[in-house]
């Protein structure tokens, strides 16, 4: 299927936190349209529904009908099951332990081939598609947004773990005296160095927390500037973490936070300097080099999720 100049249109949708938002890829995986809209908070009834009325509104800037996309990718927090489309803990968007079906409701509703991915590892399979075209990738994409998770593409292929919960680093402990994760542990990377834990150390003036607390810092406010030390050492704890496991090339920040782009990015690499300091091996690493950011406003998940689905169908 495609669309009425015969093209085939694969559409790719990232369900996050706070925002949903689709793309439609042609052929070639280049986006030729886009549309967003706030992620409800009423359970998954109302993430469907409007994952359904993003993908409809996508479809009418193409003037198409939603249907006769070739196929359509999703990208969801949570634990993903594939092959059945469905999502469990998504406890970001408020979904506990109950299984919500969303690629096969998406389906029934726009009557199109529907796969479901783990939001991060979509945005790591898109990340790896920017970054590495046309060639084998070996990167960890950490997405560090309403929630902290990476997503790890290994000799090229998506590697999801035996659980399905591979890059979940999230829920690491971190910080035993640090406050308690949505997921009920205490002291997770989380609820540290997350975009909503930065809002809750800084609340931004205004302005999207992150970039408000990195401004606040680069003009050397105190209390900004301690903020922002303590996050950027958990993040880069974490690089170290996933490259002494699985020896990435290439380490790539997205998500909300990252939006503070080469500010984050710096901030991570003086942080990986500081704790290679007392390690010649590790030094010798240069953990440092690896470190990039995708630009900001990239939709790397919404590609992702189509990229991948498109490959699925194939």
């Amino acid at each position: 299927m495609g669309d009425g100049n015969g093209r085939r249109v694969v559409a790719g949708i990232d369900i996050g936190g706070t925002k949903t938002l689709a793309v439609a890829l042609d052929a070639s995986g280049t986006v030729i349209a886009s549309e967003r809209a706030a992620t409800p908070t009423d359970g998954g009834d109302g993430i469907v529904a409007t994952a359904v009325d993003t993908l409809t509104a996508l479809a009418g800037h193409l003037e198409i009908d939603a249907g006769t996309f070739d196929v359509v990718g999703v990208g969801i927090p949570g634990r993903v099951r594939p092959a059945d489309g469905s999502v469990t803990h998504a406890v970001n968007l408020g979904l506990g332990g109950g299984v919500v079906a969303v690629g096969p409701q998406i389906e029934d509703a726009l009557g199109v081939p529907t796969f479901v991915e783990n939001d991060v590892n979509a945005a790591a399979l898109g990340a790896a598609a920017l970054l590495s075209p046309g060639t084998p990738a070996d990167l960890a994409y950490i997405s560090v947004g309403t929630g902290v998770a990476a997503g790890l593409i290994l000799d090229g292929r998506l590697r999801r773990g035996y659980h399905g919960v591979g890059g979940e680093i999230g829920h690491l402990c971190v910080d035993p005296g640090g406050p308690r994760c949505a997921c009920g542990r205490i002291g997770c990377l989380e609820a540290v160095a997350s975009g909503a834990a930065i809002a809750r150390r800084w609340p931004g003036d205004g302005a999207p927390a992150a970039a408000d607390l990195f401004a606040a810092a680069a003009a050397g406010v105190p209390g900004a500037v301690a903020v922002r030390d303590s996050v950027c050492a958990h993040l880069a704890a974490a690089v170290v973490h996933l490259v002494l496991t699985v020896d990435v090339a290439r380490v790539v920040f997205g998500g909300g936070v990252a939006e503070a782009g080469e500010a984050l990015v710096t901030g991570i690499r003086r942080a990986l300097e500081e704790q290679a300091k007392a390690s010649p091996w590790l030094r010798s690493l240069e953990l440092d080099r690896l470190v990039t950011v995708l630009a900001p406003g990239t939709p790397v998940g919404a590609i992702g999720a189509g990229l991948a689905a498109r490959d699925r169908r194939a």
